[in-house]
């Protein structure tokens, strides 16, 4: 059975010795998740979820039960006032495009502290010229860098001081950089840097990649709002799409009212069949998380015993699911993720290559052989094919499968 995977015993082997490595990484994993489905469990005993909350509805979606406690379980869950959980959100991106304009007008200032954000939200800001960006309206955007893969608290101070600022964005996640993710220690102390000059800027954070990571969210340690998709970690390789924004009551409600329309926002919107993948996925997503992460500090041992550079080190605290594997050249990067895809569930036949993929500015090769179309809690890796060659490797519903994926990516290399 392995011969057909692409694998061989001396690879298996070797991986074995890995993993024994990472022993007591893997127990302080397993038991950050046994407080996460705690979390979830007594949400769903809070909110009494029976069956009737799987009902689906058409047309407006009047009167949902099962979204509207949906809604109030995922709020639970993340520490906030209230949250919005839909379908009609098609992505992290559209969550996050649907919160800006919410919450930002002509002439406010929207500041990133966290540098330049994720290619995809270049043109919704205007970071590249677009008639419909932000920009377009006239919202102002400025950015202050990270430093030493930390916050400019110095840099933060002096700006607010010194400019009226609407919105923070923070995206945790390193997105396609070469800076680490940011820890929640590191988001809350930096949240008290910007209060202690600021109560009323909105503080926003992308969780992309992050939820259950850690023990606790933004909203935890002080932001206003947090947005992510459901098909990575709270979807839990579930959920076919959808994303969240989670947070005080009248941001949330606002953010409600842009993805439909004034005045019905939050009560429209049908679920089409969706509520029991949604609450089944966030049921399981405390452990397809933890098996990620599994998957991502094996996946980060192995190569850095292999002479790659790799980020974060197995042994680091992670913020997020995802591992860089840094190439250093197109050649190694291409195959890699061709491996990724050969031990893919789906088309695994298919060879990914480079191309020009909407919403970035380099071309990306994809390697995301899932159930869920553009899924990143399943097992994927991308890379856009630019200098050092980064792999950006996330997701893994099982262990198994993720050791048997990173078993055929790195026979790819050794060939």
């Amino acid at each position: 059975m392995l011969e057909e995977l692409g694998i061989t015993q001396n690879t298996l082997d070797f991986i074995k010795k890995e993993e024994k490595k990472v022993n007591d990484i893997f127990k302080e994993i397993d038991e950050n998740c046994r407080q996460n489905s705690l979390k979830v469990l007594s949400a769903f005993h809070k909110y009494n979820v029976s069956e009737g909350f799987f009902n689906s509805t058409t047309g407006y979606g009047y009167n949902d039960l099962g979204r509207d406690n949906i809604e109030k379980i995922f709020a639970e869950v993340l520490d906030a006032e209230d949250a919005i959980v839909r379908s009609q959100f098609i992505s992290g991106t559209h969550a996050l495009t649907v919160a800006l304009f919410s919450y930002l007008r002509p002439n406010d200032i929207m500041l990133s502290i966290t540098g330049l954000p994720y290619d995809t939200l270049h043109e919704v800001i205007g970071i590249v010229p677009n008639n419909s960006s932000l920009a377009s309206f006239g919202i102002k955007y400025d950015q202050i860098d990270l430093i030493n893969d930390d916050f400019d608290y110095n840099g933060i101070k002096n700006y607010l001081k010194n400019n009226k600022v609407k919105l923070i964005e923070i995206q945790r996640s390193k997105g396609y950089s070469t800076r680490k993710s940011l820890t929640i220690d590191k988001v809350e102390k930096v949240i008290k840097t910007i209060r202690e000059v600021d109560q009323e800027v909105i503080i926003m954070v992308d969780n992309c990649y992050c939820e259950f990571v850690e023990s606790k969210t933004p909203i935890t340690v002080g932001a206003d709002i947090m947005v992510g998709s459901l098909i990575k970690n709270l979807g839990g390789g579930i959920a076919p799409n959808g994303a969240y924004i989670a947070g005080r009551s009248n941001l949330v409600n606002l953010a409600g009212e842009r993805l439909t329309c004034p005045g019905e926002g939050r009560e429209v919107g049908p679920t089409l069949g969706i509520n029991k993948s949604i609450l089944q996925g966030l049921y399981l997503a405390p452990s397809v998380v933890a098996s990620a992460l599994k998957t991502a500090v094996l996946t980060s041992i192995c190569l850095e015993d292999l002479g790659y550079n790799v980020e974060p080190k197995y042994n680091e605290h992670r913020a997020d699911i995802v591992q860089n594997i840094i190439f250093g050249n197109e050649d190694d990067l291409v195959t890699y993720i061709q491996g990724i895809q050969a031990a893919s569930p789906i088309d695994s036949n298919s060879i990914p290559m480079p191309w020009d993929m909407p919403g970035y500015e380099d071309k990306v090769i994809m390697a995301s052989g899932a159930f869920t179309q553009g899924s990143s809690i399943e097992l994927s890796a991308d890379g856009p094919i630019r200098p050092p060659y980064i792999a950006y490797q996330q997701g893994g519903l099982t262990y198994e499968y993720g050791l048997l994926g990173v078993a055929r990516a790195i026979e790819g290399l050794k060939k």
